[in-house]
């Protein structure tokens, strides 16, 4: 048996960094950095040497919290701007100039920047329909563990699968995986007539089979324990080539995502990245819980994004 060895999750956010240590910043809109930890976040990030930020949001307000908990923001371009609406507005604008080629939460609300983002007046979006990754690096597993889409979409249609995929496989892709293997969630790992999600595995994995989802290898449906166990799914009878060694895991709805990430954060002690795909550039979508190194694992993954962008434009 293989002994599992739990290292720090500072251990492993510094791996996870020496991944960009040697490539160019990529300049981030933080958009209302009004808090601590939205603030902290983006500036161990540069202090890291991942990201350039570029703090939108009201400067005297930025300054005082930097000085009341010992930031020092004298490298970084602060836009003045007087409240979350229009730091959301004034992000969009560095985007279309291409100043910034990501934006990042800071303290504002999830739906309003969400809002910005999918508003068809702000040419953000692309064919493809948005969606979240959750990137985990959990102790008990051999690989990273992306989880889509446990945040934005609450109960995606077939169709909608279809684009939640790409942007994953898409991901994997910037992250170093040629050809992800996805596994497609469901309670059980035969087709059943009564389960929609087991129909829409099947669904997905033919249309895999058929061109219309590329990049990667898909199985489905496959249960949880069946995606990660090779064991558990000799022992079912499975023969798959994704069973044991999954690396993208789509998951039915956004309920059971969000049950099963946090699962992994709080008691398999993951270390958990967020981005949001889909756009025109990767959105670092955080908690308003989340830790700084929360959100500067967030930041890597979505510059390692953002220079495979470059590559592919």
């Amino acid at each position: 048996m293989t002994e599992t060895v739990i290292t720090s999750k500072e251990e492993r956010l510094n791996r996870l960094i020496a991944k960009v240590r040697d490539l160019p910043k990529v300049p981030v809109a933080v958009v209302y950095p009004c808090d601590k930890e939205s603030l902290r976040g983006p500036i161990m990030a540069a202090e890291a040497g991942v990201i350039e930020p570029i703090l939108v949001g009201p400067a005297g307000q930025i300054r005082a919290l930097a000085g009341e908990f010992g930031f020092n923001l004298a490298n970084y371009r602060i836009v003045d701007v007087p409240d979350s609406h229009a730091a959301c507005d004034e992000a969009v604008k560095l985007v279309h100039a291409g100043e910034a080629e990501a934006l990042m939460k800071g303290s504002l609300h999830t739906d309003e920047l969400m809002g910005t983002i999918v508003s068809r007046a702000n040419n953000l979006r692309t064919p493809r329909r948005i969606s979240h990754v959750f990137v985990m690096d959990v102790p008990t597993y051999p690989r990273p563990m992306l989880i889509t889409d446990a945040a934005v979409n609450i109960k995606p249609t077939l169709e909608e699968k279809v684009d939640i995929l790409q942007n994953a496989i898409y991901l994997a892709h910037a992250l170093g995986i040629p050809e992800p293997k996805v596994a497609i969630l469901a309670a059980v790992e035969t087709v059943n007539p009564k389960m929609p999600s087991t129909l829409e595995a099947a669904a997905l994995c033919k249309m895999a089979d058929r061109g219309q989802i590329k990049g990667a290898l898909l199985d489905g449906p496959l249960a949880f324990d069946n995606a990660v166990s090779a064991e558990a799914a000799r022992i079912k009878g499975i023969k798959s080539p994704v069973a044991g060694q999954a690396d993208i895991f789509l998951v039915p709805e956004l309920e059971s995502g969000n049950m099963l990430f946090k699962q992994l954060e709080y008691l398999s002690f993951a270390l958990t990245a967020g981005v949001v795909l889909g756009a025109k550039v990767p959105v670092i979508l955080t908690s308003r819980a989340d830790s700084a190194e929360t959100r500067t694992a967030s930041c890597v993954i979505a510059a390692m994004f953002a220079h495979a962008n470059r590559k592919n434009n």
